[in-house]
């Protein structure tokens, strides 16, 4: 049981470094694109918004993992 809550405790503490990681490989992305292709900063938008879009989903599968968690945890 403590086992389980521990492995909980440090699943969900990552969201916030989950979050930050994917904006910051979206922009590295564009920012690297951009240079390439000379496209400043049309690249580094685009792929800003891809990185937040991705950490959002991120947390999104957390919350439903937690929802089926709870769920299963208070049947009797």
């Amino acid at each position: 049981m403590r086992f389980k809550a521990f492995r909980s405790l440090l699943y969900y503490s990552t969201l916030g470094l989950e979050m930050g990681l994917s904006v910051a490989v979206g922009v590295g992305i564009g920012y690297y694109l951009d240079k390439w292709l000379g496209t400043q900063p049309w690249l580094l938008i685009l792929f800003l918004f891809f990185g937040i879009a991705a950490g959002f989903r991120n947390l999104y599968r957390a919350l439903k993992r937690m929802e089926r968690e709870q769920g299963t945890r208070s049947t009797p």
